[in-house]
């Protein structure tokens, strides 16, 4: 467990991990440009780290934080 949040904490695009109770153990917010930036962040990056079987991701849509300039984020649980 350990090993893998470092790795994530190891990615830029990762703004925040939380190690989480019930049906995941980890929760991420990764930020992105665009989708393909995403899905590259996703599948090259994330899915590559030892100790990940498998993700959920759901797309923020809007944030309702103060001034903040959105960008394409997405959770990704592990």
């Amino acid at each position: 467990m350990d090993e893998v949040l470092c790795a994530l904490q190891g990615i830029p695009n990762i703004e925040e991990v939380s190690h989480v109770t019930g049906e995941f153990d980890i929760v991420s917010l990764v930020s992105a440009t665009g989708i393909e930036e995403f899905r590259d962040v996703l599948k090259n990056k994330i899915m590559k780290i030892n100790g990940v079987r498998s993700t959920v991701s759901s797309v923020v849509l809007h944030r309702h934080v103060r001034n903040e300039v959105p960008e394409l984020e997405a959770i990704i649980t592990a």
